[in-house]
């Protein structure tokens, strides 16, 4: 069963880099939007790696049998953004209003470009080793709102990119991130070739 789950998922994601290449096509090269479309993906994939270790933490304190159990809701919320429960699991660290869910209820604002390129920034000064890797120029003005909110709202509807142990996903040290930016080539079946098998899809 869970061979047939990564075809599903590896499929959504196929789906939806068709349809942000389309969305792009007539703004820009084809070699531009492969940084514009894969930057997105990627800060999906690490908002969804964040989200299924705060899942996990969530269930921890509440579990009365866990040696994270918190009885109040302030201490709760302590370890639920305690960036050290994070990066000792290897999880990148994506701080609060620059998750994936945070761009998504602002899809529709007109300055979704600067909030994205705010969210690459953030999450390259919390951890160093994407330090200069991540894309931080979705404010230009090839880039409309209704463009980016569109990509956004596409990428929402795939299914979660990541929902294993963090350290079997390839994420330490950024090499995820290097190897898919730094993919080359023409053909979207390349990019996408490329993008999945970093991101650890088949």
């Amino acid at each position: 069963m869970p061979p047939r789950k990564k075809k599903q998922e590896a499929h959504g994601l196929e789906a939806s880099l068709w349809e942000a290449a389309d969305r792009l096509r007539s703004n820009m090269d084809a070699a531009e939007y492969k940084h514009v479309v894969l930057g997105l993906i990627f800060l999906k994939y690490v908002s969804d790696v964040f989200a299924r270790r705060q899942a996990v933490l969530t269930a921890a304190v509440d579990d009365p049998e866990s040696d994270y159990f918190m009885p109040s809701e302030a201490a709760k919320a302590a370890i639920l953004e305690s960036r050290d429960e994070y990066t000792a699991e290897g999880v990148f660290w994506v701080p609060e209003g620059h998750r994936w869910e945070d761009l998504r209820k602002a899809a529709k604002q007109a300055d979704i470009g600067a909030r994205i390129d705010a969210a690459m920034d953030a999450i390259e000064k919390e951890n160093p080793s994407l330090k200069g890797v991540l894309p931080k120029n979705y404010a230009r003005r090839e880039l409309t709102p209704a463009t980016l909110g569109g990509l956004i709202d596409t990428f929402s509807l795939m299914p979660a990119l990541y929902s294993g142990d963090a350290s079997s996903a390839g994420i330490h040290g950024g090499s995820c991130t290097l190897a898919v930016l730094s993919c080359s080539g023409d053909m979207a079946s390349t990019r996408l070739s490329c993008a999945t098998r970093h991101l650890g899809l088949p």
